[in-house]
């Protein structure tokens, strides 16, 4: 497996800069919205929060960052900042603050959960066990679910959940193994069999949610929030599932998961226009002149990682660790975020095309992912989970 290394050193010594820069711009105790905003980050601004608040469910993606970028050769700044912001999350935890959904893995385990595994913080470790507490009080015995949005009686939400949910499990493993309760691990194995038999489809595409009665446990209908219709394939949540089963693979082996995610990944990939960058529903068409949602190949690509990365030797495994290796070079030659023109790590993503939220901008999720595929292919990363 020939990895370019100068190509990929030069893009993380870039990456590092970016986001070393945008911290001096922000300050250690902001948190940047959710994208960029005509291509550069401003203080998150949600729901009457003070500026740069701890609210929302992507700030995590940004914390993470800090402390990857610190662990990667970054400057000390990112992990002052990166240890100011691990403080924050202990104290929204504490406080309750935005915390009604299932988002608390993408919150908990790439802030907390990274800080105790690099450097031992034990409030850190004992506020990601309190927020595996919370994500596992959202099961819904009867439906054998997690659910996804919203308070647990709300009756739009009750019984709803989505694909990106089976990314958030790695806090239930996490506090599984810290407490020794089984618990964590069956409600994990009941959602992940869940999620299998009614969001994946026969040909590999994946419904961005499904409903299901929660008194019941029957099955209702599919549905989407960000994709294109009910029966489109949302181009990142086929990225978060692909690299969810991937991930959940390394916990619940008997599950046979690693096959759900090689089903995933080939119609990711199937789907691809030729220079490689996913437009944000993979059901439109390559020449509709729709947005690329870049951050949905810096998902998959880490996925397709975590996916060779679990095989044994030889000719599968090669060809995914080998497909990663062609989107990161795609996100490397359209996409790597330069200043003065952009902020960002990676631009050209999209966070909700629907409600023209974030068209074309950096995500922070694509940014952290994106980090995190540059160095997994430079044998720089091991999971914090």
């Amino acid at each position: 497996m020939t990895v370019r290394i100068p190509t990929l050193a030069g893009a993380l010594d870039l990456a590092l800069h970016q986001l070393e820069c945008t911290l001096a711009q922000l300050g250690p105790d902001t948190f940047p919205g959710d994208t960029s905003v005509a291509q550069h980050y401003q203080p998150r601004r949600l729901d009457g929060a003070p500026a740069g608040a701890n609210v929302g469910w992507t700030t995590g993606f940004w914390t993470s960052q800090l402390w990857l970028g610190w662990s990667l050769g970054g400057r000390a700044a990112l992990r002052a900042a990166a240890e100011r912001q691990t403080a924050s999350f202990i104290e929204r935890l504490r406080d309750g603050v935005d915390l009604e959904h299932h988002d608390l893995g993408f919150l908990y385990i790439l802030s907390c959960a990274a800080a105790h595994y690099l450097t031992g913080d034990q409030a850190a470790h004992q506020a990601t066990l309190g927020a595996g507490k919370r994500l596992l009080s959202r099961f819904l015995p009867h439906a054998g679910v997690i659910q996804s949005w919203g308070s647990m009686d709300s009756q739009e939400q009750r019984g709803r959940v989505i694909i990106d949910g089976i990314m958030n499990l790695p806090l239930l493993h996490y506090a599984a193994r810290a407490s020794g309760n089984p618990a964590y691990t069956e409600a994990a194995r009941s959602h992940l069999q869940r999620t299998r038999e009614h969001l994946v489809r026969p040909g590999g595409a994946t419904y961005h949610t499904y409903h299901f009665d929660p008194a019941s446990g029957v099955a209702l209908r599919p549905s989407t929030h960000q994709g294109l219709s009910d029966d489109s394939c949302w181009a990142r949540g086929q990225a978060w599932g692909l690299y969810g089963f991937a991930i959940n693979h390394r916990y619940l082996p008997e599950m046979g998961l690693l096959d759900d995610a090689m089903r995933l990944a080939d119609y990711f990939l199937d789907q691809l226009p030729p220079d490689r960058i996913a437009l944000w529903d993979l059901s439109l068409q390559h020449d509709s002149g729709e947005p690329r949602d870049s951050s949905a190949c810096a998902i998959a690509a880490c996925g397709l990682l975590e996916i060779a990365a679990q095989l044994p030797a030889g000719a599968t495994r090669s060809r995914y660790y080998e497909a990663a290796q062609d989107l990161v070079q795609a996100m490397i030659t359209h996409c790597a975020g330069a200043r003065p023109e952009s902020g960002g790590l990676l631009r050209h993503s999209v966070y909700h095309r629907a409600a023209s939220l974030g068209v074309d901008e950096a995500t922070l999720w694509g940014d952290y992912y994106y980090l995190e595929a540059l160095a997994r292919l430079q044998g720089r990363w091991t999971p914090s989970q």
